[in-house]
């Protein structure tokens, strides 16, 4: 099954991914590419490192109607099975998600329903979430559609929060506790549907 991640930041989720190949636990999945929406993300550097081909899809580098467009471009070039949304930091449109039927998958830092939708990424997700008083955290991993956030959960962990989280310490926990496992163990379901 070849995947092609798309990353903005970090790329700590497609580190996961990454060590979960060379470990063998996901023996049946191959990283095609990565796609970073920032020339700045240190994904392109784990891209390096692991031999991975990547490209730059920038809004600042294409015009909005050219963006998607261009992206589109980019991801036939790996032909994958799957597109892994890990840490993409921009909404993809309804016409663009529409292409993609069940083959775009997200990592989401809460338990959707809750704390997610437009506006919810990074650590506005845990602020909100020691905001409201919540004692349970988590994270999702569920196929997009058209509603941010909105598509059939595949997987779900969840997460204590404690006595004196700040947004940083609960975004490093629900990283590790969470995304961290379930993006894999959903790559690794698809890839044995395959």
């Amino acid at each position: 099954m070849k995947i092609c991640v798309l990353a903005s930041g970090g790329g700590t989720n497609f580190q996961a991914i990454i060590d979960n190949v060379k470990s063998g636990y996901l023996d049946k999945v191959e990283i095609a590419g990565l796609i970073s929406s920032s020339k700045n993300a240190y994904a392109l550097k784990r891209a390096e490192e692991n031999n991975i081909p990547y490209a730059i899809v920038s809004k600042k580098l294409f015009p909005k109607e050219k963006f998607e467009a261009e992206l589109l471009s980019q991801i036939e070039k790996f032909k994958p099975d799957y597109i892994v949304l890990a840490g993409w930091l921009v909404i993809l449109s309804e016409d663009f998600v529409r292409r993609f039927p069940k083959r775009i998958i997200n990592i989401h830092p809460s338990l959707i329903p809750s704390f997610c939708g437009d506006g919810f990424y990074g650590l506005k997700v845990h602020e909100a979430a020691l905001n409201y008083g919540v004692k349970v955290t988590g994270a999702t991993v569920h196929f997009v559609n058209e509603i941010c956030d909105g598509g059939e959960i595949i997987l779900q962990k969840a997460s204590y929060v404690k006595e004196g989280d700040t947004p940083e310490s609960l975004q490093r926990r629900v990283m590790e506790e969470c995304e961290w496992k379930i993006l894999p163990q959903a790559l690794k379901i698809l890839s044995e549907k395959k």
